[in-house]
């Protein structure tokens, strides 16, 4: 009870405990966010991951990981391109020449191909450089989500691996052998993701959406296919494009002979396949792989990283290391070989740095 004759006014009193209040925020504030901060900030306990949110820190891309999201990209894209083919809803169309003055083709299975491979791997590594052949609609934000579950082979063969995000460059080719595709020669048909670190093909993933196969190899990993064990140095089969046969043809008799056999193929993929020990029915099998003119990256970047995870090569005619930064064009043509004298496959054919100019 208040003395005699002190009236205590209702508006004073809040006015008082307002004030109070006020001192109290101000003294502990302070202390509740310094403790804040310090359990934000602490090491984890015990037993509990670095990374509770999973994958790399900020910055850092784990090439395990990206590996596993590039197989399903293939896969999925590849899901994309046998189901328009299927449905015979192609939706063919010119989209241009070669500098051969071919015409070249764009098909409803590349751009849908392309928007599975791109949207999965974008969503997944946000920070990470992605050259596709076919343009990404900036409009079209439909998400293609990735569940960051690695295959049991995978994680089996391949340790985690982290590098710096800005290093990464990966190379989609959505639906390698278009004009194949448009003459339902399906056998030629793949899907492809590779990643480059620093330039460096690192790894390969090629994928056959009509027998549902997929090659992928780590350099300094692992991988899932292997290099065949025969191979003829002197009279070797040699793989090349449909329409570089003839110039190929003439060179390489001449040099290795006539009994030198010629495979004219569709798509880079298959060339490469065709120099590994594939259980595949309809593939072909040679001894080396060689074009003669101009060629896109993303039509040989994976191909390139699986040979290198096999101890192959693949180079430009003269014999150059292929770099996967910059433009997305390879001058200089290129020769692929595994478990053979791949410097003296060079020496062998001079004249065919000759042919890549005309």
């Amino acid at each position: 009870m208040a003395p005699m004759g002190i009236r205590l006014s209702p508006l004073g009193m809040a006015v008082f405990c307002l004030l109070g209040l006020g001192v109290l925020y101000h003294l502990y504030s302070g202390f509740l966010a310094g403790r804040f901060a310090f359990f934000m900030l602490s090491e984890p306990a015990a037993g509990e991951p670095d990374n509770p949110r999973g994958s790399a820190p900020a910055g850092a891309v784990d090439l395990r990981e990206l590996l596993a999201a590039s197989v399903l990209a293939a896969v999925k894209g590849g899901e994309e391109v046998k189901r328009v083919r299927e449905g015979n809803v192609l939706n063919a169309k010119a989209k241009g020449k070669t500098r051969e003055g071919a015409e070249e083709q764009l098909t409803s299975g590349d751009l849908l191909s392309n928007r599975k491979m791109f949207r999965l791997l974008k969503g997944a590594f946000p920070a990470v450089q992605i050259n596709s052949e076919e343009r990404v609609d900036t409009a079209d934000q439909e998400p293609v989500s990735w569940d960051r579950v690695i295959p049991d082979d995978i994680k089996q063969k391949i340790q985690p691996k982290e590098v710096p995000a800005e290093s990464v460059t990966v190379w989609i080719d959505p639906l390698d052998a278009t004009q194949e595709y448009t003459e339902d020669l399906r056998q030629y048909v793949t899907t492809m993701v590779c990643v480059a670190v620093d330039g460096k093909p690192v790894i390969g993933v090629i994928h056959k959406p009509f027998s549902a196969y997929t090659a992928w190899a780590m350099v300094d990993g692992g991988s899932n296919v292997k290099a065949r064990s025969s191979y003829n140095e002197k009279t070797p089969r040699i793989i090349v494009s449909r329409s570089h046969a003839g110039k190929v043809e003439q060179v390489a008799r001449q040099t290795f002979g006539n009994k030198t056999v010629i495979i004219p193929a569709g798509g880079a993929g298959y060339k490469v396949l065709a120099l590994l020990d594939v259980a595949e029915r309809n593939q072909e099998e040679a001894d080396v792989y060689i074009h003669v003119t101009y060629i896109k990256k993303w039509d040989i970047c994976a191909g390139n990283a699986v040979l290198r995870a096999l101890g192959g090569h693949m180079t430009t005619l003269t014999g150059e290391e292929i770099s996967y930064t910059g433009s997305d064009g390879n001058e200089g043509g290129l020769i692929a070989s595994i478990n053979m004298n791949h410097k003296a496959l060079i020496e062998k054919l001079p004249d065919l740095e000759k042919t890549s100019h005309k």
